[in-house]
Order: C-alpha cells, then structure tokens, then sequence
C-alpha cells in the first residue's frame, strides 16, 4: 500500500503513483528507466504511447511530410524546479529572518518566542500533511508551511546561537548547503544511483529513526530528562550524524523525482511538488546540523 506521508513517501518512487517505478527492465533503445505504471514513460514500438502530455509528430502526416514540432507546453522543465524551489526557499529565508528580528529570546522573551514558533511548527505539520494527502499540488499550501516552517527556524536559530552556541545557524546552513552539493554532484556524476533497493532501504531506515525519536521524546514527556538520551551527549551526537545522512538519501530520492518528471513530461504545476519535497528534506538537514552543533557545545 502506497504511503502519501511526505516524510515516508517520495512521489515518483512507489508502484502506483504515476512516476517511474523500479519493477520493469529498461526499454531497448530507450531511457533507462522502468515504464511500469508510469502514464509518463515511452512505450515500446511507438515513443508516444499512453503519454498524456506527449504529441506524436508522426501521426495524421502524409508520406514525404515532415512530422510537426513537438510541443513542450505544460510540461514541467528544470527551470520550473529551480524556480519553484527558490520561491519556497525564499519565503522561508525570509519569515525566518523576520522571526529572529521580532521575537527576541532574552530571559524575559523566550517562553513567549519559543511557544509562536512552536505553535507555527505545529500548524506547518499539519499543511504539510494536507498537501501529502491532496491529487494535486496547491502552492498556496506549500507557501504557507514555507512561511510558518521558517518562523520555527528562525525563533529556534535564534535560541540556539544567542544562548548555546554563537554562530550556530550560519554554521548549519554551511553544512546544509554543503550536503546538498555533494549528493547533486555525486548523483550526476552517477556515483548515486536510486534503485528499487536503495528505495526500500531508505524508507526503512527512515521509518526506523522516526520511531525511535518518538519513543525517545514520550520518555522525555513523561518521564522527563532527556528520555532515553538519543538526543543528547554522545548517542545524540550519533543520531545526529544519522540524521544528516538519512537527509542526504532523502535528497538523491528528490532529485530522482525531479529527472523523471521533466524526462517523461509531467505537467507543469508537478514542479511544486518537487519544490515541497526538496524543502522539507533540506529543513530536515538544517535541524540535525542544529542539532548537532547544540550538542557538541553543550555544557552538560
């Protein structure tokens, strides 16, 4: 059964969802990439077939008639991605940097500070789920998360660097910035290669960490401490560097979801989805290095 949790799914990788898939041996002559399932995909004996977004050049023309120009419209580019993806970024830079500005975490701020921004991750979960569970991508949902995930960012930054560890924030977004660089070199030299294998293996990892963090933050709610200490001293450390891994797979997943799309004509407003999925997977990366620098400088 197809799973629509943005965390645990990655649109373009399961069986159902109307991306390639990992099932079906490469078509001779054609792109790499399994057909099964996929209304996107090139079919054998006509590369047009069963495509919704495809035009034949060849059909209805006469003989010695040269085939009309493919279409592109409304299919989704690269540059869609990348300016769609800029446009999330953007916003949540933005809210973010307002949020350190105007919610001050002095003494007699930071519970005020702390419970917005909290509140502002709680109701960014919940838009986050909606739009996982919605057929089609609504930017205006996307946008939203975007703005209140950064609000969260910026007020938990801000805690961080003013009260643990100076400079932390700039410091993780070099690290994130880092990781994301490496796996995109990394996938189109083809040292990454996402397969059915590395699919099922990432979400069972995945799924595996999630729970523990759970388990571990009920026993930090009712029974207080630091629960069974997977985020603190030096286990927090190792799951912090798990974390930041298990980000990083994430990002080859996206940019999987990215190639096909624009290689068998999604449609256009898909570029969103990519969007939303390259954002939540970096705010992931950016939280464990937070994490992480909070940590290593503790004085616990």
């Amino acid at each position: 059964m197809r799973s629509r949790n943005p965390v645990f799914s990655r649109r373009g990788f399961s069986r159902d969802n109307g991306y390639a898939g990992f099932d079906a041996a490469p078509q001779a002559g054609g792109p790499a990439v399994a057909t099964q399932g996929n209304p996107y995909a090139q079919q054998a004996g006509n590369p047009y077939a069963q495509n919704p977004y495809a035009t034949d050049p060849y059909a209805q023309q006469g003989a010695g008639v040269p085939p009309a120009p493919v279409t592109t419209a409304g299919r989704m580019t690269m540059d869609d991605v990348v300016a769609r993806t800029a446009t999330t970024l953007g916003i949540l830079v933005v809210t973010a940097a307002l949020s350190w500005a105007l919610l001050p975490v002095d003494d007699a701020n930071i519970n005020r500070s702390y419970g917005i921004g909290i509140g502002a991750a709680l109701v960014a979960m919940v838009l986050a789920f909606v739009q996982s569970f919605k057929r089609r991508p609504a930017p205006a949902l996307i946008l939203s998360y975007a703005a209140l995930e950064g609000v969260f960012l910026g007020v938990l930054s801000s805690i961080v660097d003013n009260r643990i560890a100076s400079g932390a924030a700039m410091q993780a977004v070099i690290g994130t910035m880092a990781v994301f660089t490496a796996v995109l070199v990394a996938y189109k030299a083809g040292w990454i290669r996402v397969t059915r294998r590395f699919y099922g293996f990432v979400m069972a990892a995945a799924l595996g960490f999630v729970l523990l963090m759970a388990v571990n933050l009920l026993f930090a709610v009712f029974g207080g401490g630091d629960g069974l200490g997977f985020r603190s001293g030096a286990l927090g450390v190792v799951f912090g560097v798990i974390g930041v891994i298990l980000g990083a797979l994430f990002l080859a997943l996206d940019f999987k979801q990215v190639e096909d799309g624009v290689a068998y004509g999604a449609p256009r407003e898909e570029a969103w989805l990519a969007a939303f999925g390259l954002t939540m997977t970096l705010v992931w990366i950016y939280l464990e290095f937070l994490r992480l620098i909070a940590i290593l400088n503790s004085n616990d």
